[in-house]
């Protein structure tokens, strides 16, 4: 977490509170949204949407967290892919992207799972 963030938060580890006043402060302002995977009454995961840049042809997933314990049973596949169509058919978009550090595998390995591709800028 506290890698993808950098200098987000003030704390680790972040509080809900911590994430909630950020994503107020952030998303309001950024055209995106915040989204929670919840099974049953149990939070799985957390993923955001924005817009990258004026034009809305464009989403960008970020902060794709699954819940530790969770992990290794689709829900990471199942979040991105609702995010995705979500993207496409609601939001209008052309195009979704992502950033992923090249030390995350696992991730890089979801994210392929469901139709993204490796693209070196």
């Amino acid at each position: 977490m506290r890698q993808w963030c950098a200098d987000r938060y003030e704390r680790y580890p972040v509080t809900p509170d911590d994430m909630n006043s950020y994503h107020q402060q952030y998303i309001d302002g950024h055209n995106s949204i915040a989204l929670t995977m919840v099974d049953g009454e149990e939070i799985v995961g957390y993923i955001t949407l924005r817009t990258p840049a004026d034009d809305s042809s464009e989403q960008r997933l970020g902060f794709v967290i699954v819940d530790d314990s969770k992990r290794g049973k689709g829900f990471g596949k199942v979040l991105v892919s609702m995010v995705v169509d979500y993207a496409f058919s609601k939001l209008g978009a052309i195009k979704v992207s992502l950033g992923v550090f090249e030390n995350n595998p696992t991730a890089i390995r979801c994210y392929e799972s469901v139709g993204f591709r490796r693209v070196v800028r």
